[in-house]
């Protein structure tokens, strides 16, 4: 059972964090298996999406915080290449579900990049 926490009412934060649970959850379905290295690289790069957005909240500056969601947006796209390579070796029915839940951080994190660049601009062109 999953008892969902909610963390700062921010949906990013809120989808990363629950992300990481499960990709916790399913590395733990790996290691079961003997699939070490699919799992050691899951648990690194899908824990670390959550992670980064969250470092993302005390950026220093609109450019930190950018810079910031392009890491977390780095780590999402390498989650996504072993959950992709976990489906071909092991063809799990959690590995779509996650790959769906990934989808949607994805969407997430690019449009927060877009308009967090949009205000940076805006911000330059008005001074």
């Amino acid at each position: 059972m999953t008892t969902k926490i909610p963390l700062q009412d921010n949906l990013i934060i809120d989808k990363t964090f629950q992300f990481a649970v499960h990709i916790l959850k399913f590395s733990q379905l790996l290691q079961d298996q003997k699939q070490y290295i699919l799992a050691n690289q899951l648990q690194r790069s899908g824990t670390s999406i959550g992670a980064n957005a969250r470092e993302a909240q005390n950026a220093e500056s609109k450019a930190d915080f950018i810079h910031k969601f392009k890491v977390s947006a780095k780590e999402a796209d390498e989650t996504e290449y072993w959950l992709l390579l976990s489906k071909e070796v092991i063809n799990y029915p959690e590995i779509q579900s996650l790959l769906d839940e990934l989808k949607i951080i994805q969407k997430i994190i690019t449009k927060i990049i877009a308009t967090t660049k949009t205000q940076l601009t805006n911000k330059q062109i008005n001074k």
